[in-house]
């Protein structure tokens, strides 16, 4: 991971366009369900690597057990 890639690593946990400083919730892309925040000009942030199912990546939030690799 490149450091300030993630809000976990140093980037600004607001975003600079539209001001929003999003929460953490479970999001989809083609690669599977992920842990990460979205604004109003869209995805924001990726915390963590893909999960196979949203229940997966759901339990990983909850728990706070995830990273981004």
């Amino acid at each position: 991971m490149i450091p300030g890639e993630t809000i976990a690593s140093g980037a600004d946990p607001t975003c600079g366009v539209c001001g929003i400083t999003p929460k953490l919730e479970v999001l989809m892309s083609s690669a599977g369900y992920y842990i990460g925040t979205r604004c109003n000009c869209g995805p924001y942030s990726r915390e963590s690597g893909y999960y196979k199912t949203r229940k997966l990546a759901e339990e990983a939030l909850s728990s706070g057990g995830f990273q981004r690799r």
